[in-house]
């Protein structure tokens, strides 16, 4: 789809993405010819109230997206068209309709404090219908348990002012100034309470939480009009809110892989595999989710994915820097990892949160085997980049098994895949060719694409494909024996840490 970028309004104007991240805030101005002219970021606080509890203050969230576009647009000189949100998803929040004051922190997707209810809840029998409906699985991972966590547990009242909403609809409704309560598929799909085959919520999975259905938002096409900026924000009133996805599909959609068998790897906190499956749902697969890819415009069908997700890859790289202190910045972990040949027959399985695709234990907690007087810095580094590969491998050798479909491309992005060294480990375990596009900010050309799109600032799919350009290709190494071997080897470092910390 080598097409150039039609643009029907001026192209001397961009769409604003906001990136609202687990770790951080972006705002990104990208043209009309696909390209990214300004980021600005800001972190914010990770909370660890109690050990595998992760919360976000999303005040501070908030404030952290201001500060963000007022310096985005102190710079730009042409107009904005559009704003398009991409977002951490299964993250949820909780806040007052009347005062559009946060009600509890946010309950961050790697938060583990509802292990014990979804263990209840699959003893009750219910992983039939979890699966049936939202194509997910009964884990924390998810929304559904943490909003009623919050509502049992956490001090929140189900009155009619509660609003409930993952953090796209959060940024809405303070961009808006509450004007509206909303979010889209890709988001909805990921909190076990949306039925992917009927678009709409479900009201057997918000009986079954004791999530009032009232209080959730209102589910809208992916690119489409959800409303437009007040006068209190940033940017200023007026400007038209477009596009939104949850991070993986927005990644997905940046990828421009719009085809069936089309597949992309985002390396960020976690890793996240998804595959095109095209516009019938699929029957639910052990091992992966199927989420809702995206919507383009109400009279448009769906386009569905089969999902991975590993709960962590780039956050391994945060605790040896923060946890260890072997490291001082992110970026040495690539030149250290490709100073030693190999790992000594050290294996690094970051089960910090437990463990996702395909495994999907809750309980498990991570784990180093095979150290030795003779481990270093180096072998620990790159014993985490490897861990990085071995964890898509498993997803990849699920998907393909599941989908019938042999890949012959895996296309990446995330701040890791600028590591020859990962792509190239991660080529020979897969077996396929692994493709890194010049550019690395996917996620966001994702949702500026579909807010673009709904604004008419390009015409289709197909137009916006010509942003997509290969940086560098990764072939394997036809032999497969060594790869095989070393995952042998990394599948038993996986049993050991399995069923750790218990229920």
């Amino acid at each position: 789809m080598n097409v150039s970028p039609t643009c029907i309004v001026s192209a001397m104007a961009f769409v604003v993405a906001l990136d609202a991240g687990t770790t951080g805030v972006r705002a990104m101005a990208v043209t009309a010819s696909g390209s990214i002219e300004r980021i600005k970021y800001r972190e914010f606080t990770q909370h660890f109230p109690q050990p595998g509890w992760v919360e976000h203050d999303l005040d501070e969230i908030w404030s952290g997206i201001q500060t963000v576009i007022a310096e985005l647009v102190a710079e730009l000189d042409e107009p904005v068209v559009a704003i398009g949100i991409t977002n951490q998803r299964e993250t949820v929040a909780a806040w007052d309709r009347r005062t559009g004051q946060p009600l509890h922190r946010a309950i961050v997707w790697q938060d583990r404090r509802t292990a014990e209810v979804c263990d209840r809840l699959e003893a009750d029998g219910n992983l039939e219908l979890v699966r049936r409906t939202s194509g997910l699985v009964l884990d924390p991972y998810f929304s559904g348990t943490k909003f009623a966590w919050l509502l049992e547990r956490g001090g929140v009242a189900a009155d009619e002012h509660l609003a409930l909403g993952t953090i796209d609809s959060w940024l809405i409704w303070k961009l808006t100034d509450g004007a509206v309560h909303v979010t889209e598929p890709s988001n909805a799909s990921r909190t076990m309470l949306f039925d992917i085959r009927s678009l709409q919520w479900s009201k057997e999975m918000c009986s079954l939480l004791g999530v009032p259905i009232e209080a959730l938002p209102e589910v809208s096409p992916s690119s489409g009009r959800f409303g437009v900026t007040a006068g209190t924000t940033a940017l200023g009133p007026g400007i038209p809110i477009s596009g939104v996805a949850g991070d993986q599909q927005a990644a997905l959609f940046g990828q421009a892989c719009f085809e069936p068998g089309m597949t992309k790897n985002t390396y960020g906190t976690g890793s996240f595999v998804l595959m095109n499956v095209g516009q019938v749902c699929p029957e639910p697969v052990e091992g992966l989710l199927t989420t809702v890819a995206w919507t383009l415009g109400a009279d448009q069908p769906a386009s569905y994915a089969y999902e991975g997700a590993i709960f962590v890859t780039g956050a391994a790289i945060q605790w040896l820097r923060d946890g260890l202190d072997l490291i001082e910045d992110a970026a040495e972990i690539g030149p250290l990892a490709a100073s030693v040949p190999d790992t000594g027959d050290v294996y690094v399985v970051p089960a910090f949160a437990g463990l996702g695709s395909p495994w999907w234990d809750p309980y498990a907690r991570g784990a180093i085997v095979g150290l030795t007087r003779g481990t270093g810095r180096a072998e620990l580094a790159r014993a985490v980049v490897e861990a990085m590969a071995y964890q898509t491998r498993d997803v990849v050798d699920a998907m393909t098994a599941a989908s019938g479909q042999t890949l012959a491309e895996v296309r990446v992005d995330g701040g890791a895949s600028v590591m020859d060294l990962l792509l190239q480990f991660q080529a020979d375990q897969l077996g396929v060719t692994v493709s890194r596009p010049r550019s690395q900010e996917t996620t966001a050309l994702g949702a500026a694409y579909l807010a673009g799109l709904a604004e008419s600032f390009w015409q289709s799919p197909a137009s916006v494909s010509a942003g997509w350009e290969i940086d560098k290709i990764f072939e394997p190494d036809p032999d497969r024996t060594t790869a095989d071997r070393l995952h042998g080897r990394w599948l038993e470092a996986v049993d050991r840490s399995r069923g750790w910390a218990g229920p």
